[in-house]
C-alpha cells in the first residue's frame, strides 16, 4: 500500500473512531489530519491530471511544449557542441563510434533544469495551491532524485544503438561544422517531436511522484498536530 493512501486511511480511521467514541480530541485529530493529507494528495494529483472544474490542474502535461524546448536547449548547448561532434567524427570509420558522453553528463549542472520545472509550476495557476502546502521549499528534497534521473535518462538515450547509427549516418557527409550541428539538431528535434503530453507526464511522474507522496504524509502529521492543539485549547 502506498504511503499516500495509508496516511489518508489512518486519518479516516481516527475520524471515524472519534465519532464512534464521542471523543472530541480524537475527532479533531482525525478531521485535521484527513484535511491536511487529502488536500496535499489532491495537490499532487492535480500536478499530473486534469480535474474537471479545478482550474490549473494538469499543469505538467499542459506545459509539455516548455519541457520539450528545455530538453532541446540542454541537448544542443551541453552535449552536441562543435567539440563533441568533432570528436565523434574522428572515430575509426569502420567501427561503430561511441559518444562517450558519460563524463560530460556527470559534469553538467542539471539544477537549472529542475529550477525551470519549479518555475513553470510556480508561475501556473497551480502556484497558489503549492504555496498552501509550503511553497517551493517542499519540492527541494526532489532536486537530487530529479538530477540523477535526468542524467541516467540522457545517458541511456546517447547509448541507444539506433540513435548513434542515425547520428553517424547524418554526420558522415556534411562539409562544414555548422551544417553538421544543424543535422544533429534536426535529429534531436525529430525525437522530441515524438513526445506527447502523456509521455512527458509519465517521464516527470516517474521522476518525482514517489517522493511527492511525503507531502501527503506530512500533511496528515501536521494536520493531526494542529487538530490536537485545537482540541486541547477547547478544554
Amino acid at each position: 500500500m502506498n504511503k499516500s493512501l495509508l496516511t489518508n486511511l489512518l486519518a479516516l480511521v481516527a475520524l471515524a473512531a472519534g465519532i464512534k467514541l464521542d471523543d472530541d480530541i480524537l475527532l479533531s485529530i482525525g478531521l485535521f489530519a484527513l484535511s491536511g493529507a487529502l488536500t496535499n494528495w489532491l495537490a499532487v494529483h492535480m500536478l499530473f491530471e486534469r480535474v474537471p472544474g479545478l482550474y490549473g490542474s494538469g499543469v505538467i502535461p499542459a506545459r509539455f511544449e516548455d519541457f520539450k524546448r528545455g530538453i532541446h536547449k540542454l541537448m544542443m548547448d551541453q552535449f552536441f557542441t562543435a567539440e563533441n561532434i568533432e570528436r565523434f567524427l574522428s572515430a575509426d570509420g569502420d567501427k561503430q563510434p561511441d559518444l562517450h558522453l558519460a563524463p560530460v553528463i556527470e559534469q553538467v549542472d542539471f539544477s537549472p533544469t529542475f529550477d525551470s520545472l519549479i518555475e513553470v509550476i510556480q508561475n501556473s495557476s497551480f502556484g497558489s495551491m503549492l504555496a498552501m502546502v509550503g511553497g517551493t521549499e517542499v519540492l527541494e528534497p526532489l532536486r537530487q532524485p530529479f538530477v540523477d534521473k535526468m542524467k541516467s535518462s540522457i545517458e541511456d538515450m546517447t547509448r541507444d544503438e539506433r540513435f548513434v547509427r542515425l547520428l553517424k549516418d547524418e554526420l558522415e557527409s556534411p562539409d562544414a561544422m555548422a551544417e553538421m550541428r544543424a543535422k544533429v539538431e534536426a535529429i534531436v528535434q525529430q525525437r522530441l517531436n515524438e513526445l506527447t503530453p502523456q509521455l512527458v507526464k509519465e517521464i516527470i511522474q516517474q521522476m518525482i511522484r514517489e517522493h511527492l507522496g511525503w507531502l501527503v504524509v506530512w500533511g496528515g502529521v501536521f494536520g493531526a498536530v494542529i487538530g490536537l492543539l485545537a482540541a486541547l485549547l477547547k478544554l
